[in-house]
Order: structure tokens, then sequence, then C-alpha cells
């Protein structure tokens, strides 16, 4: 579970509503159902409609990073590595053959093949890096349904706004019907630009920075897979990939 995120999250609705308390104002006035579907349903349906759906899904699915972080274990990595750069030295690339099957990621699992089939030390640079390359842009364009709710929320808020000014105006010989228009009109304003600035955009941060991750430990792999083609010694290897290390 991450800590931080639950902690930015309560302390943002927190001095939120903690100035609506403070400036004599009642929690009460800040839910509004008629503000809240308008934005979040013209945001939902702005965000459908510029993404195909598996795009959609994946960035759905990509939200649970925000409390339940992916696993990236470089320092495992490097470790496990080191192991094979020693083997290899010892008893030559054909005796990494026997680790393949044990390894599940796919990426890890090509990689090593390509070591022991004796590729050229470019080549498999090459080819996982084309991989590398398709991996970022997919994950990225994934992670972007937030970055994009974020742009479409506040756009939305004013629209609800709008129609709460047109309710307002359309009511102006009944004063019974106005403070329900009003309301309308300025709390669409904030949930547009709340959701945005408290919830949208900063989980688009937050999986940049885990792709980033994700990316930066492919290229560790790569340049260790690489220092063991071309016959580094060990300690070469792990002082570089080091460097990695955040």
């Amino acid at each position: 579970m991450d800590k931080i995120s639950l902690a930015g999250l309560a302390i943002g609705m927190v001095a939120i509503v903690g100035g609506q308390v403070l400036e004599g104002g009642h929690v009460s006035s800040l839910v509004q159902p008629t503000a809240l579907l308008i934005v979040c349903g013209g945001t939902l349906g702005a965000v459908l409609l510029q993404s195909p759906l598996h795009i959609f899904k994946r960035g759905m699915w990509m939200a649970k990073w925000v409390w339940a972080p992916p696993v990236i274990e470089q320092k495992r990595m490097i470790d496990q590595i080191l192991n094979w750069s020693q083997l290899s030295r010892r008893e030559g690339l054909l005796a990494l053959e026997n680790h393949i099957p044990g390894i599940k990621d796919q990426f890890t699992k090509k990689g090593l093949q390509l070591l022991v089939d004796g590729a050229d030390p470019e080549r498999i640079r090459e080819l996982l890096e084309v991989e590398i390359n398709t991996f970022e842009d997919e994950w990225r364009q994934s992670a972007k349904i937030w970055e994009s709710a974020g742009g479409y929320s506040p756009t939305i808020g004013i629209l609800g706004a709008v129609m709460g000014l047109i309710h307002v105006m359309e009511n102006l010989s009944d004063p019974t019907k106005l403070g329900s228009g009003i309301a309308v009109a300025f709390v669409a304003t904030i949930y547009g630009v709340g959701l945005a600035n408290l919830i949208y955009l900063p989980i688009a941060g937050k999986l940049k920075y885990y792709i980033m991750r994700m990316v930066a430990s492919r290229e560790m792999l790569i340049d260790g897979l690489v220092g063991i083609a071309v016959g580094d010694n060990p300690r070469i290897i792990e002082s570089r990939l080091k460097g990695y290390l955040l």
C-alpha cells in the first residue's frame, strides 16, 4: 500500500473541506449530485471518445498502481545478471540455457535466449530496444487517459456552471428555485477543477513515474546482457548497472 498517495489525497480533501468550514460555510453545500453527474459523466464521455477501448481498459487497470505500486526489483535483477555473468565466464554462454525455463518475464526470457543463441551484442540491443519503445508507447498512452481527464474536467465543470446559470435565468420569477441553480453552477466548477488537480492529473503523474521505472529496469537488463555478451568483468557490469538505481 502506497501510504503517501493516501496521505496526499486525505490532506487535499481535508484542506478544501476545512477551508469551507473555517469560512463559515456548510459541508453540505459542496454536495451537489447534479453537478457531480455533469462533470464525471461528461469527462468520462470525452475520454471514451478519444481512446480506443483497450487503451481505456488498461488505463483504468493501471490506476491501482496509485495504491499498490508494481513490483520493480532492480537490485534483485542486478544480482541475477551478475550471477549469469559469472556463470558464463566459468562455463560459457550455453550454460545459461538452463535458466531460461524458470524465467517468467517474457522480455527477460527473450533477452537471455538471444544471449544464449550467440546473437551479436548490438543486435541484442537493437531487438530489445524496439520492444522497449513499443512497451513505453503503449503504457504511456494508457496513462494519458488520466491526463486527458484532467484536461477535460475543468472545461466540463464550466459547462455545468453555464447550465446552472441558464437554469437560474429561466426561474428569475421564482426566487425559491434560484438557490439550487446557483449552487449547481458554482459547485460544478469546483468539481471540475478539484477532480482534475486532486485526482486525475496526480494519478497520471504517478503512473508515468512507474512506467519510467519499468522502462529503466528493461534498459538496465539490456545493458547487463550486452555486457555479458562482450565479456565484461562482472565488477564492471555491476558498477554500470548500479547507475540505474533510484
